[in-house]
């Protein structure tokens, strides 16, 4: 065991280690010997010394062997040639990098508000008057923006999907017509892929779109219409990975969609017609004559039935109720299992007692073409399980059960 002083600069945990040693700089690891170990715990050694005498050392052979040198002493970690070591683990603060990556990348996006202005109004009317489809591409991580992009514009209005620039150039290129509209995302513009494909698409007449940091790059110069979406400085502290420019890309995409979203009056039932399978498409798109009971599957008994009777006939087709009709068909009202105990509640000898007698004249009713959420909530109001629904004409078409709209899927 080597003593070892923490320097109160450094704010370290200490932990016991194993048998072999490591030194890790910001993920760079290198093997240290004997003589490694003996300058970095030798007597009253600290972390800051260790450090400055490892920076001195940064040239050496064994360094450069083993792995650069680093002097953030995020990780540093120390073993023995015995069965004892220590880990010295700088504390990082976590809370205040991701903080930082939020300001800068809020600030980017916040900076987009300047830029939107004629470019922006004139890259709409592009869109909103094109014959064909927008056809979206970018490489790398601007692909992956894009493709987000597309999705967007397709669910709201905008009939568009992406095309990968390297695989245009491979054939996928015939997927563009002379109606379609080029939307192309490169921050640098001048992304060699994409730039490939511009003498291309200008020769078959095809408008172009471009998302840029620079209008006079290839691209935006080739483009009708160019989108600033440059940023002052990325979220990564390198400034090279794209963080607060892809963000950028994805709010001006989102801004373009929405916009022309409400320029078209797009509604909540089209964007349902776009999303047919999931909660929300059968939250907009489905009506109770899509779930409703019809024909012999609707409880039915005449005024005139003695009660037991109706109870059996209640029994059999599963309702927990039955309708009151008379000869012509004509609803003349409902008797459920709540109106049964209220009728017991009341002393009322059901043995003698008709269905007639005890029936609730006023049953709630729906059309069919009503919005099977919007049933769903009135039942859930009104605290009702079962429903009568009705066509144009107000004769009785058909019954619904909240648990038929529960299994339907619209909450």
């Amino acid at each position: 065991m080597w003593p070892c002083t923490l320097s109160t600069e450094t704010q370290t945990t200490l932990i016991p280690y194993g048998a072999i040693l490591y030194n890790v700089f910001y993920g760079c690891g290198g093997l240290l010997g004997g003589g490694a170990l003996s300058r970095a715990c030798g007597a009253h050694y600290t972390i800051d010394r260790y450090l400055a005498r490892r920076k001195k050392d940064a040239n050496s052979p064994r360094l450069a062997k083993h792995g650069r040198y680093n002097a953030s002493p995020y990780i540093a970690v120390f073993g023995a040639h015995s069965n004892h070591g220590y880990v010295f683990m700088a504390a990082f603060d976590y809370v205040s990098s991701a903080l930082r990556t939020i300001r800068l990348e809020a600030e980017a996006v916040t900076a987009l508000s300047g830029r939107i202005d004629g470019q922006f109004s004139a890259a709409c009317e592009l869109i909103l008057n094109c014959a064909g489809r927008v056809i979206v591409t970018g490489m790398g991580k601007s692909g992956h923006i894009g493709k987000k992009i597309a999705a967007t514009l397709a669910s709201t209005g905008t009939p568009a999907f992406f095309v990968h620039p390297g695989e245009a150039s491979h054939g996928d290129l015939g997927m563009i017509t002379k109606n379609d509209i080029l939307l192309a995302i490169s921050y640098s513009g001048t992304s060699n892929e994409i730039v490939t494909l511009l003498p291309l698409l200008k020769r078959a007449g095809i408008k172009i779109i471009s998302m840029t940091a620079n209008a006079e790059s290839t691209l935006g110069e080739v483009s009708e219409v160019n989108l600033d979406i440059s940023v002052v400085t990325e979220a990564c502290p390198l400034d090279l990975a794209p963080t607060s420019s892809t963000t950028a890309t994805l709010v001006m995409g989102d801004a373009l969609a929405i916009a022309l979203l409400e320029a078209r009056g797009f509604t909540a039932e089209d964007f349902a017609f776009s999303h047919p399978g999931g909660a929300l498409g059968r939250k907009l798109l489905l009506r109770l004559a899509d779930v409703m009971h019809t024909g012999d599957d609707i409880p039915r008994v005449a005024p005139d039935t003695p009660m037991l009777d109706a109870l059996m006939v209640m029994s059999e087709k599963g309702f927990g109720m039955t309708t009151v009709m008379n000869q012509n068909g004509d609803l003349l009202g409902i008797f459920t299992d709540g109106d049964l105990r209220r009728s017991i509640d009341k002393g009322v000898d059901i043995r003698v007692a008709t269905v007639g007698e005890l029936m609730n004249t006023h049953p709630k009713m729906l059309r069919e073409n009503i919005l099977a959420a919007e049933a769903l909530t009135l039942m859930e109001q009104a605290k009702i399980n079962v429903l009568l629904i009705s066509n144009e004409q107000k004769t009785l078409v058909g019954v619904v059960k909240i648990n038929d709209l529960l299994r339907a899927g619209i909450i």
